[in-house]
């Protein structure tokens, strides 16, 4: 009896070292270098989000991590790219809300599911926005800049960094509140187009407090207004637009995402070291330093919110003509 009692064990033990389940991916991810894509260019606040939690995640996970920047197409050309990549934990994304639940609503081509497509790791950071004009141009506070364009109908033109960005949208709904109109010239990326209202060939700027407020520093732009709720405490001086066109307020927020199908522990393991890189005191310096805010979201938290938003931004797109079917 104790002879086959040893065989079984045996056995058993055999079977359980030699089953290929028997080591799970969370107990040796990552084994090799990880890569960050990011649907905007360089230099903007997505890719600013990405390589502070990329230099950071590279410490706590033990591997090096590159950002690459694949803009275009309002962040469908990063899209679609994402769209080919494994669903195992080494290609990760990092992306803003308007890249992933405006943008598919709006253009034709946009063959990807922001939900299905992807599985949600963990909010990053919210960036405020803001808005600023050249030097030359003539409102010199808000209430002359929102006289101005309500005045001149078709006027005055504002840059983004491509179509269904924020600096597109937001100009887009307050020319709708102001029943006036403002045109559109979309860049590939926030540079290219600051650069341009830099010179004065397009004299309006919507964008992330981080990639536009050095030119206000510098004296190249001058600020009008932060486009978020209320006025922010490292602003106090600077209106909120909200405080001269009731209920209009937007904020770009930022997000960590991986193929659909990447595996739950691996997520979880990611979701687990970007926890740890939020309670770090020199990213969270360095968010102050950027005029950001980190996000709490994990994964659940960020899935309700991206729904949740989605619809909310179809009703916009309707309202304003620029969804598909418009």
């Amino acid at each position: 009896m104790c002879r086959r009692r040893q065989i079984l064990l045996a056995s058993l033990l055999a079977a359980f070292i030699s089953a290929p389940h028997a080591v799970s991916a969370e107990s040796t991810y990552p084994e090799r270098p990880i890569v960050i894509t990011t649907p905007t260019a360089a230099g903007g606040g997505t890719d600013m989000v990405a390589r502070v939690y990329a230099e950071q995640l590279a410490k706590t996970l033990g591997q090096s991590i590159a950002v690459i920047n694949k803009p275009g197409a309002g962040g469908l050309i990063g899209n679609q790219a994402m769209q080919r990549e494994a669903n195992d934990g080494y290609s990760l994304f990092v992306s803003a809300n308007n890249n992933q639940l405006i943008v598919p609503q709006m253009l034709d081509d946009a063959n990807f599911d922001p939900i299905k497509n992807y599985v949600p790791i963990a909010g990053l950071a919210r960036v405020p926005y803001i808005l600023a004009v050249h030097p030359d141009f003539p409102a010199k506070t808000l209430p002359e800049f929102l006289k101005q364009v309500e005045n001149n109908s078709g006027k005055y033109q504002y840059v983004s960094a491509g179509v269904g960005t924020l600096n597109h949208l937001v100009p887009e709904m307050l020319a709708q509140r102001l029943n006036t109109k403002m045109e559109h010239v979309p860049y590939k990326g926030i540079s290219a187009a600051l650069s341009d209202v830099i010179s004065n060939r397009v004299p309006i700027v919507f964008g992330a407090l981080p990639a536009i407020y050095p030119q206000v520093e510098a004296g190249k732009l001058r600020l009008l207004a932060v486009v978020s709720e209320n006025r922010l405490p490292s602003l106090p001086d600077v209106p909120a637009l909200n405080e001269y066109v009731s209920d209009f307020s937007n904020d770009m927020w930022v997000a960590l995402y991986a193929p659909a199908g990447t595996p739950p522990d691996v997520v979880e393991k990611i979701n687990a070291a970007v926890a740890d890189a939020k309670r770090d005191p020199q990213v969270q310096e360095r968010f102050s330093q950027l005029g950001m805010f980190i996000m709490d979201d994990g994964p659940d938290a960020l899935n309700k919110r991206q729904i949740a938003e989605f619809q909310t931004w179809k009703t916009v797109l309707d309202q304003i003509g620029l969804s598909r079917k418009n």
